[in-house]
């Protein structure tokens, strides 16, 4: 569905359909309806796909539907009961394959899933790479903003440090994500009173 949003001198068109996004809004916010986020206001889960989605849209100016839509779902086959097939049955098979290249295996030990992300990163789809750098970038501002209450300093620079990994092998899908993902990490080791 196109679109014409009007803000101040400039029209843009809008490429996407409001109602596929709302969709994946409502069946992201059923799915993660019990969960919390780890910040010391637990805030609620949903939170965070809202945020990775709008800022791929609004800072990124991302217009692809599916990626959209993947980024307010990217959590879900992960970190809940909704499976693959639900997602393709519901959304269709652009949205599975993007939602499915960030998904890590539950099964796997922590410091496995980290390194496969790291390795996988350069030889995923370019919606992929850009969902994991937008990920990753919510992430480091909440770590920044809002961490969680039980992490320590150290915790939080090897989070930062593993982020750089991960985004490393993602950058050159989209320019303007690369920046602000640069934004974003210098920000937040400023704010832990760290060096690059």
């Amino acid at each position: 569905m196109k679109q014409q949003r009007t803000t101040g001198r400039t029209t843009k068109l809008l490429l996407v359909d409001a109602a596929v996004l709302l969709r994946a809004a409502t069946f992201a916010a059923d799915k993660h309806r019990h969960q919390r986020r780890k910040d010391a206001d637990a805030s609620p889960y949903i939170n965070h796909p809202l945020a990775v989605a709008c800022l791929l849209a609004v800072e990124a100016n991302v217009q692809d539907e599916a990626l959209l839509a993947a980024a307010l779902l990217h959590d879900t086959v992960e970190d809940t009961e909704a499976t693959l097939i639900e997602l393709e049955e519901t959304f269709g098979p652009t949205v599975r394959g993007i939602v499915e290249e960030v998904t890590d295996d539950k099964s796997l030990p922590k410091k496995e899933r980290k390194a496969l992300q790291v390795n996988h990163a350069p030889h995923a789809s370019v919606a992929a790479r850009q969902l994991k750098i937008a990920d990753k970038i919510c992430n480091i501002r909440d770590i920044a903003d809002c961490p969680p209450a039980d992490w320590s300093k150290s915790r939080k620079v090897e989070y930062l440090s593993w982020t750089e990994d991960v985004v490393r092998g993602c950058r050159g899908a989209n320019a303007t994500l690369d920046a602000v993902y640069d934004q974003a990490i210098k920000k937040a080791r400023r704010k832990l009173g760290i060096e690059a």
